[in-house]
């Protein structure tokens, strides 16, 4: 079954994968700046033969050393940007390839090359030390790699890590910094919501949109896309990956059923290609950046006659307030 549009989540679950459920930014090294260093001084002796090819914007080719994994973590510069430098709080758009680093197949885990969109990151200590190091040294238009080796894993995960007979295995990431998200709301003149049956306040500034649904009003049968707010940038394209902030209630129960707001970090997801339901699909394409989209979306375009768990049913008319904030 499709995964809930809304419910992408805001970390590359490639991190995930390759670490083992890792991810966590504290080191078990019993010096912290052990990664920061690493990252200035450059690659260690262990990793000074791993070659990375291919341009920024494209998948990356990797040729690994010979030998054993390294052990220690470490982040090196592929290819400089020129764009605006990445801060810590940050939302970046990165295009990221993963790989298991055993020494034998070294096999790739997954990239968003193959997905066909990059991902938001949150830059904070959420991330493995290293890449949250090394995205604070980079600027947009950068590739780096990073190595998260077995000194990134806490106590517990390197106990778990021998239990599976993975301590000797490295993660290596292919790191490319598309962007960063400036925009946390849409932004100019509303117009106001003119569905029968919803109420959509906009506070202004980054604030959230308050939408409410509470209504006897029937709900409409056909997919109502409503701007609300016209942003003044590019039209979103079929296929390109959107960055979006967005509220998720039912039509007549007023129930939120999801919610970047709530959350505090957009999310990004691929428009027009059938990764998400049809009415996001249909509603999205087309809509300028910056803008407020409110979309009513019945079952057919939604979840259809199954529902989504025990949260929509198969009849309920999704009701969603949408801040396009960028699209790559």
């Amino acid at each position: 079954m499709r995964r809930l549009a809304v419910l992408a989540a805001a970390v590359p679950l490639l991190f995930a994968a390759a670490c083992g459920g890792s991810g966590g930014g504290e080191t078990a090294a019993n010096d912290p700046s052990a990664s920061a260093a690493a990252v200035a001084s450059g690659p260690p002796a262990e990793v000074k033969d791993l070659k990375v090819d291919g341009k920024q914007g494209e998948k990356p080719k990797v040729s690994f050393p010979p030998g054993t994994p390294p052990v220690k973590s470490s982040a090196s510069t592929v290819a400089e940007g020129d764009g605006d430098a990445v801060k810590a709080g940050d939302n970046v758009v990165v295009n990221l390839t993963a790989f298991n680093w055993d020494g034998q197949g070294n096999p790739m885990v997954g990239s968003t090359y193959d997905e066909g969109s990059p991902q938001v990151l949150k830059v904070s200590d959420q991330l493995p030390k290293v890449i949250n190091t090394a995205l604070q040294n980079a600027k947009v238009g950068e590739r780096f790699y990073a190595v998260v080796a077995v000194d990134s894993l806490t106590p517990e995960q390197l106990e778990q890590a021998k239990a599976q007979g993975t301590d000797k295995v490295a993660s290596l990431y292919i790191v490319d910094v598309v962007g960063t998200a400036k925009a946390k709301a849409a932004s100019g003149k509303p117009t106001g919501a003119k569905v029968k049956g919803v109420t959509l306040e906009n506070p202004g500034g980054d604030a959230a949109p308050k939408l409410t649904t509470k209504t006897d009003e029937k709900a409409p049968s056909d997919l109502v896309a409503e701007i609300v707010i016209k942003g003044d940038g590019p039209k979103v394209k079929s296929g390109q990956g959107v960055l979006v902030h967005y509220t998720g209630k039912i039509w007549g129960t007023d129930k939120e059923f999801d919610s970047s707001w709530s959350r505090g970090d957009p999310v990004m997801f691929q428009i027009g290609t059938g990764k998400v339901i049809k009415g996001w699909d249909q509603g999205l394409v087309g809509v300028p950046v910056g803008s407020r989209v409110l979309l009513a979306i019945p079952p057919k375009l939604g979840y259809g006659e199954q529902g989504q768990g025990d949260v929509i049913k198969g009849t309920d008319t999704l009701v969603f307030v949408v801040d396009v904030l960028a699209a790559y």
